[in-house]
C-alpha cells in the first residue's frame, strides 16, 4: 500500500469522529446528536443509548477492552479512571455492556483533585459529563470519552468547562455585531480556530535517570554551561538526527491515529531541541489534542529509549520552550474575521475586530499574563529567548500605517501610492501578509491571525484561550451595545474605531521587545510588568477581572478565587520539592564527591612537599574548591532553615512571596556556587552527567 493511500486510512482510524458514527449509529440518533449540538439542548436518553452501543461495538472491534472519562482537572493534565465493558450476565457468564447514562456521566472521587476550596475535604464526590463536541477516542485499550469535571455543588473543577463556556461567550457577542453589517447576516456561529506549536527536548534516557533533578522536577537545578551551546545557530531547523528522525515518524503516526493534524516537524534552537506544530482547529478540539500531543510525545521517547522534557527550561543558559498559540475567529459562512480581506465591506469587519482586540488586550493585560503564569514559565518569560514579562501587540508597518491614519484623521497612502480616505465604504485594500513576524513580540498579527507567544511548553492551552476568548466577547459587547443605538452607522463605526485605536495606542509595540529600553519605554506607557507568578496573581482576582469572567458566565467568583488558590499552593509546592531535591543532590552526592577530590588534592599537595615539587595548581585548586564548598554548606543550611520555617503552601499570596525570597533566592545562590564547582572538579569525580553530556546526547 503506498503512503499516499496508507496515511489518509490511518488518519482518525482511533476517533469515533462524525464519518465513524455515521457507519455506526442509526440516522435517527445522528439527527438527534446533531440538533443537539446545533440548539445546545442535552441529549435525551434513547439517543445516548444508541451512540453508546455504536461506540461500544466500535471499541471493541478496535480491541478496546475499557472506557474511561478523560478529563482535565485543575493539575494542568489529563485523568482518567477506567471501567471494563463487561457486565454480568448470570450464570457465571459476562456480557460487553455500555449504556447511555455511563456515556453522559461519570462519578470520578474528586477528593485528591485540586479544588481551592471548591469542596470540603470530607466531600468526595464529583462529576464528569460527556462533551459530545468532542469525538471519543482509543488509547492504550480504553475508549477515551472526552468530559467536563465539576464538584458535587456544580462548580467547575477543570480546564474545559470555562474554554466551552468561552467560546460560546465569544460566538454570541461575534454574530450579535457582525449582524450590523448587511454582508454578514448569514452568520450564525464564530468558533475560535487555534494552532498550538509545541516545542520539546529530546535527551537520552540512561542520562536522564542519573539526574535526580529532571527525574522528579522536569529541569536541571543546576549545571555549568556547556563549552558549546547554541551560539553558532547550527541545530535551529539543521539535519534531524536519525535517532530523533524515527522518533519524530512514530510521533506522527501515532498523533494520526488520533486525529491530529501534525503537520510541521523541525530542530528548535537549543541542542536537543524540537518543535511539532499542528494544523489549524477548532479552540476545543485543539486544547483536547494538545493534552494526548505532550502524552504522545513522552510514551513515544520511552520506545525509542529518549526522554522528552516539556518543562519551560529545563537547562538554563540556553532556549527554553514555549508554546505559541495562533488564534483567530472564522464564522460557519467560512470568513477568518482577523483576514484583512480585499473588499471594504470586509475591511472594515477586519479593523472593527482588530481595535476590540486591541482595546481587550490594553485592558486585560494583568490577566492575560495571568494566564501564562506558573513556577515553570517564570524562568523562562523575559528571557532572551522568550518575549519579554510586558504584554504588548505586535502589528507591523502597513497596519500601524492604517491605524496612524484612522487616528490622525489624515489619508493612507498605499504602496502603489492610490490615496484614500479612511472610511467604510473606501477603505483600502489590506495584503493578507501585512508584517514580517515579531519573535519578541509577545502578540503578533501574522497575517491573518495573532501568535500569543507567552505560553510555557508544559501548559495547558485552555487558560489562556479562555481569556483571549472573554476578552474579545467583552469588547465586541460594547461595540455592538454603541453601533445598535447608531442612526448614522458609517460615521459612528468611523468614529468608534478613531477613539478606540487613539485610546489604545500605548499596548501597540512593533520594536524590539528584548531590549531594556523597551522596558523603560513600557513603563513610561504605564504598562504593566509583573515579573512572575507571585507578582501576577494578585491581578487575577482584581474586581474588573471577576466582573468580566462573571458577567459572561465564565467563572463565578468564588471558581475565580479558587484558582487563584490554586496557582499560589502549586507554585509553593514546585519550589518546595526542587528545593528538597537541590538539598538531596548537594548533601548527598555532591559535597561528598568534591570532598573526595580536595582530598586527593590535599595528599598530592603533601607528597609534592615532600618532594620539594612545586604544587601552586593544586594549592589553588583546592583553595577555591574549600572556600565554594564551604559557601554551598553555609546557603545549605541557611535554605534548610527556610524550609523548616516555611509557611503552609496553601497560605496564599504572603506563602508565595516568602517561598520565592527565602528558598528561591537560596536556590539560586548554591546553583552559583554549584556551577562553579562543576567546572573546577575533575570530570572523574563529579556525580551527576554535565550539559554537555545531555544536551549532545542524541
Amino acid at each position: 500500500m503506498s503512503e499516499a493511500t496508507r496515511i489518509p486510512e490511518l488518519f482518525g482510524s482511533l476517533v469515533f469522529n462524525e464519518r465513524t458514527m455515521e457507519q455506526y449509529v442509526p440516522q435517527s440518533a445522528m439527527d438527534v446528536w446533531r440538533g443537539c449540538l446545533k440548539s445546545g439542548q442535552p441529549l435525551p436518553l434513547s439517543a445516548a443509548n444508541e451512540i453508546a452501543d455504536a461506540m461500544k461495538t466500535w471499541a471493541l472491534e478496535h480491541g478496546a477492552t475499557h472506557f474511561t472519562h478523560w478529563f482535565q482537572p485543575l493539575s494542568g493534565v489529563t485523568a482518567e479512571k477506567h471501567d471494563s465493558f463487561i457486565n454480568n450476565a448470570g450464570g457465571g457468564r459476562v456480557m460487553m455492556d455500555f449504556s447511555g447514562k455511563e456515556l453522559v456521566r461519570g462519578e470520578p472521587d474528586a477528593s485528591s483533585f485540586p479544588n481551592g476550596g471548591l469542596r470540603a475535604t470530607f466531600e468526595a464526590r464529583g462529576y464528569s459529563a460527556w462533551d459530545p463536541t468532542a469525538f471519543a477516542f482509543i488509547k492504550d485499550g480504553s475508549l477515551c470519552i472526552p468530559t467536563v469535571f465539576c464538584s458535587y455543588g456544580g462548580a467547575a473543577l477543570d480546564k474545559k468547562t470555562p474554554l466551552l463556556r468561552s467560546n460560546e461567550a465569544v460566538s454570541r457577542e461575534a454574530v450579535k455585531l457582525l449582524h450590523l453589517f448587511d454582508s454578514q447576516k448569514d452568520v450564525s456561529k464564530v468558533t475560535p480556530q487555534v494552532g498550538p506549536e509545541q516545542e520539546y527536548f529530546l535527551i537520552d534516557r540512561e542520562l536522564y535517570l542519573k539526574r535526580e533533578d529532571l527525574r522528579l522536577c522536569g529541569r536541571a537545578l543546576f549545571g555549568s554551561k556547556p563549552p558549546k551551546g547554541q551560539e553558532l545557530d547550527d541545530h535551529y531547523f539543521g539535519v534531524i538526527r536519525p535517532r530523533v528522525a524515527a522518533f519524530m515518524k512514530e510521533l506522527d503516526e501515532e498523533l494520526w491515529k488520533l486525529g491530529v493534524l501534525s503537520k510541521t516537524k523541525h530542530n528548535e534552537v537549543a541542542p536537543g531541541q524540537h518543535e511539532m506544530a499542528p494544523i489549524y482547529c477548532d479552540a476545543n478540539t485543539a486544547n483536547d489534542q494538545n493534552q494526548l500531543v505532550m502524552e504522545t510525545m513522552k510514551k513515544v521517547a520511552e520506545r525509542h529509549g529518549l526522554v522528552c522534557l516539556l518543562h519551560e527550561k529545563p537547562f538554563a543558559g540556553v532556549n527554553g520552550s514555549g508554546k505559541h498559540v495562533n488564534w483567530s475567529l472564522s464564522t460557519d459562512t467560512g470568513e477568518n474575521l482577523f483576514s484583512p480581506g480585499k473588499t471594504p465591506s470586509q475591511n472594515a469587519v477586519f479593523l472593527l475586530f482588530l481595535a476590540a482586540f486591541v482595546k481587550g488586550v490594553d485592558e486585560y493585560q494583568e490577566l492575560l499574563r495571568c494566564s501564562v503564569a506558573f513556577a515553570g514559565n517564570d524562568h523562562r518569560l523575559g528571557a532572551q529567548e522568550a518575549p519579554p514579562a510586558i504584554i504588548s501587540v505586535f502589528l507591523g508597518s502597513e497596519l500601524q500605517s492604517i491605524i496612524d491614519a484612522i487616528v490622525g484623521e489624515s489619508d493612507y497612502t498605499e504602496t502603489e501610492r492610490k490615496t484614500l480616505r479612511i472610511g467604510v465604504d473606501v477603505l483600502p485594500s489590506i495584503p493578507q501578509d501585512t508584517t514580517d513576524r515579531n519573535r519578541t513580540s509577545p502578540l503578533a498579527f501574522t497575517g491573518n491571525k495573532f501568535e500569543f507567544r507567552m505560553l510555557g511548553s508544559s501548559q495547558s492551552i485552555a487558560s489562556p484561550n479562555v481569556v483571549l476568548n472573554t476578552i474579545m466577547a467583552q469588547e465586541l459587547e460594547e461595540f455592538a451595545d454603541i453601533l445598535e443605538q447608531s442612526n448614522d452607522f458609517r460615521a459612528d463605526l468611523q468614529n468608534l474605531l478613531h477613539d478606540t485605536f487613539k485610546a489604545h495606542q500605548r499596548i501597540i509595540f512593533n520594536g524590539n521587545g528584548y531590549g531594556e529600553d523597551w522596558v523603560r519605554e513600557a513603563q513610561r506607557r504605564g504598562l504593566s510588568n509583573l515579573r512572575d507568578t507571585v507578582d501576577c496573581m494578585p491581578a487575577y482576582i482584581d474586581p474588573k477581572n471577576i466582573r468580566l469572567f462573571s458577567g459572561h458566565n465564565i467563572l463565578s467568583e468564588t471558581e475565580m478565587r479558587a484558582r487563584y488558590e490554586i496557582h499560589l499552593e502549586n507554585y509553593c509546592k514546585v519550589t518546595s520539592i526542587e528545593a528538597a531535591t537541590l538539598r538531596d543532590m548537594v548533601m548527598r552526592g555532591i559535597l561528598p564527591a568534591v570532598n573526595r577530590y580536595t582530598a586527593d588534592l590535599t595528599q598530592a599537595i603533601l607528597h609534592k612537599r615532600e618532594l620539594v615539587v612545586p604544587c601552586r595548581v593544586e594549592e589553588d585548586l583546592l583553595s577555591k574548591l574549600s572556600g565554594l564548598t564551604a559557601s554551598l554548606y553555609d546557603t545549605m543550611a541557611a535554605m534548610e532553615q527556610a524550609m523548616d520555617q516555611a509557611p503552609d503552601a496553601e497560605g496564599g499570596i504572603e506563602a508565595a512571596r516568602y517561598y520565592r525570597e527565602e528558598i528561591g533566592r537560596r536556590m539560586e545562590e548554591a546553583r552559583q556556587s554549584i556551577d562553579r564547582l562543576e567546572s573546577l572538579t575533575a570530570a572523574e569525580y563529579w556525580p551527576y552527567p554535565t550539559y554537555a553530556d545531555i544536551l549532545f546526547s542524541v
